[in-house]
């Protein structure tokens, strides 16, 4: 006969009855574990406390004695019960409540906005800086979104699925060839003749993206406490890569002829990397001149430097050729070339190229396959095959006629105000326009009031590392149907006459 059982353990019989009871497709005895376990972490079973028998609560719960022994088996294993020969099963001495109390003593309540900066290293609170001009938001005026309403679905799909039907079993292990040489055949030539970029199929190394290729740059080229130039105002992506890196990053003045390294004060620290972007500034939208071009290769070459070239979107012209690349300029010249697809196709293909000089090509190779490895190589062949068929350049040629068209509502829609003094950027290439304004003010409440209104305002000003930047506001008119930004552009003009005072 059982010892006559105490309070806490009818208790125990009796709640346990009661969360039996509740609905649950879960097994009997993965509910009684998972009930007992939560007691014990909650301290309402404490250190010491006696469980019924396991004949008890199975004749007293109407369960099957294998049920509850699967479940205090488990207990015990865990450590969270202990059996005591000749004597029962006990709650084991743990401390849950004890940490958990020191927790909620030492750390802030969640949701709260410290708890982030409380746990992150100082580089990670440095980069959340950078992602102020991040925004979630598409549509008109996002900027860097490219036109995915006209992007080829259906043709990208069959390609698709054909490679991923063919790919061969060797293409589910890991890989280090630096991509599937297919692709890297099909972008030397296309790179060679569009871009006048001096490579082999050998020196195309595939990553995932151009930040990818940013941070490959960061991790195998310098150390912490390497200076980096960059362009002021400058891409923030790789603002914030180079950053996070330990880089002391030096913003060097962009002018209407692009980076000016003439303007950096003799005597510091070289650079170790140098990072612009020549065919098309982001976001100013100037061309660097020859002669700058000239002066950064022989700075680079002075500091022996790497030049980061980020040929982000030079696709897109309207009523001139393209650019050619920097690489291509000067034979042996310490340039490194960074392509991406996110902005020609669309983003979330992930996939990006860096043009090596033939040096870095193995050791980044070895580097990008030990650090990321490498795969989507069924997606990468169907790519291979989109650029070889011509669809790419097809798909380029629609592209810049749909963004020249775009960017000529922006215009239409922005008339009034540019008639009364707001001054935009030529707009002779790339997906945004940058309309320059006169105060912060006048920035910071356009930005504000376009928000209410589901409007992407990116302020100019949040692109520059020396604070206070020029304002102005980056219009992005790519990713947006025509009547958007007709109602975007149109909103935009109203509310920047309102502020300048007329009617």
């Amino acid at each position: 006969m059982e010892p006559v059982m105490s309070v806490e353990v009818d208790w125990t019989i009796e709640a346990l009855g009661l969360e039996l009871a509740k609905p649950s497709s879960a097994p009997l005895a993965q509910r009684v574990y998972r009930t007992l376990r939560n007691w014990i972490q909650e301290g309402r079973l404490v250190s010491g406390q006696r469980l019924p028998s396991s004949r008890r609560l199975a004749r007293e719960l109407g369960l099957g004695r294998n049920t509850v022994l699967a479940a205090v088996d488990q207990l015990i294993a865990e450590g969270f019960l202990e059996s005591r020969p000749g004597a029962g099963t006990f709650i084991a001495d743990v401390a849950f409540e004890a940490v958990a109390s020191q927790c909620r003593e030492t750390s802030p309540a969640a949701g709260q906005a410290e708890v982030g900066e409380a746990e992150l290293s100082t580089r990670g609170i440095q980069l959340l800086e950078f992602c102020a001009t991040l925004d979630d938001r598409f549509g008109a005026f996002a900027p860097g979104v490219p036109a995915l309403d006209r992007f080829p679905h259906e043709l990208w799909q069959r390609l698709l699925r054909r490679h991923l039907h063919t790919a061969p079993t060797q293409w589910l292990d890991y890989q280090a060839q630096g991509g599937v040489p297919a692709l890297r055949e099909a972008l030397c030539d296309y790179l060679r003749l569009s871009r006048s970029v001096l490579c082999r199929p050998e020196q195309v190394l595939i990553v995932q993206g151009a930040q990818h290729g940013f941070e490959l740059l960061a991790r195998m080229l310098g150390d912490v406490g390497d200076r980096v130039w960059v362009e002021e105002p400058g891409y923030s992506g790789a603002q914030a890569c180079f950053s996070a890196a330990g880089f002391e990053v030096e913003p060097v003045p962009v002018d209407a002829e692009g980076m000016s390294v003439e303007s950096v004060p003799a005597g510091g620290a070289s650079p170790r990397l140098i990072h612009v972007t020549p065919s098309h500034q982001y976001p100013s939208g100037v061309t660097m001149s020859l002669e700058r071009r000239l002066a950064l290769i022989e700075a680079a070459e002075r500091h022996r430097a790497w030049i980061v070239e980020d040929d982000y979107d030079s696709e897109f012209r309207y009523g001139q050729r393209p650019i050619a690349a920097l690489q291509g300029l000067v034979d042996g010249a310490r340039v490194i070339y960074v392509g991406t697809f996110s902005k020609v196709l669309y983003p979330g293909l992930r996939l990006g190229y860096l043009v090596l000089p033939e040096p870095l090509v193995a050791p980044f190779r070895r580097a990008n396959a030990r650090l990321h490895r490498e795969g989507q190589y069924p997606v990468q062949a169907a790519l291979a095959e989109f650029i070889a068929q011509g669809h790419f350049s097809r798909h380029v040629r629609r592209m810049r006629d749909c963004y020249r068209q775009r960017q000529s509502r922006l215009r239409e829609a922005l008339a009034p105000a540019v008639a009364r003094g707001l001054t935009l950027s030529e707009g002779q290439a790339g997906m945004h326009l940058v309309a320059w304004l006169d105060d912060l003010k006048t920035e910071r409440t356009l930005v504000a009031h376009a928000a209410e209104q589901d409007v992407t305002l990116s302020p100019l000003s949040r692109y520059y590392l020396r604070q206070p930047g020029r304002p102005g506001l980056v219009l992005g008119y790519a990713g947006a149907r025509e009547d958007e930004i007709e109602r975007a552009g149109r909103w935009l003009a109203r509310e920047w006459l309102a502020l300048e005072g007329e009617p």
